[in-house]
């Protein structure tokens, strides 16, 4: 297993992208009443799994602060799935495509919880922000 070098190496960040992205192409097809409410909201926390993530990353320094945001990101994905769940309900998906996504959020959770249990791990080479000029 390589070492990640970045946020973006994280196998559970290109599976979040990847997923926020389905999203976003699918919730075009949306009705415009749902504009405000259900497309919003799903979105909102499919982009929030990665963007969370992201920001775990940059708090490896501390094991605490890492874990916190991790699991924030991990509650984001199981919301992402519930209002996977409204839109088969309200038939804007079929069970084919909630299936599919289902299943990416899912495998999505399960890799967040492993980063939460191997947290020690991820926080072994905090980051360095020495490159950084003033």
């Amino acid at each position: 297993m390589a070492i990640a070098r970045s946020f973006r190496d994280l196998r559970t960040y290109q599976l979040a992208r990847e997923g926020a992205k389905q999203i976003f192409v699918l919730t075009k097809r949306f009705p415009p009443e749902e504009r405000f409410s259900l497309t919003d909201q799903i979105r909102r926390s499919s982009r929030a799994v990665k963007a969370i993530l992201a920001e775990a990353w940059a708090r490896r320094r501390y094991k605490a602060a890492f874990v916190n945001k991790v699991d924030e990101s991990m509650g984001e994905a199981y919301e992402t799935q519930s209002w996977l769940d409204d839109a088969l309900d309200c038939e804007y998906i079929d069970t084919e495509m909630h299936a599919k996504l289902d299943a990416l959020y899912r495998e999505v959770g399960a890799k967040l919880n492993a980063m939460i249990n191997k947290a020690a791990d991820f926080c072994k080479n905090p980051p360095d922000y020495s490159y950084v000029q003033e």
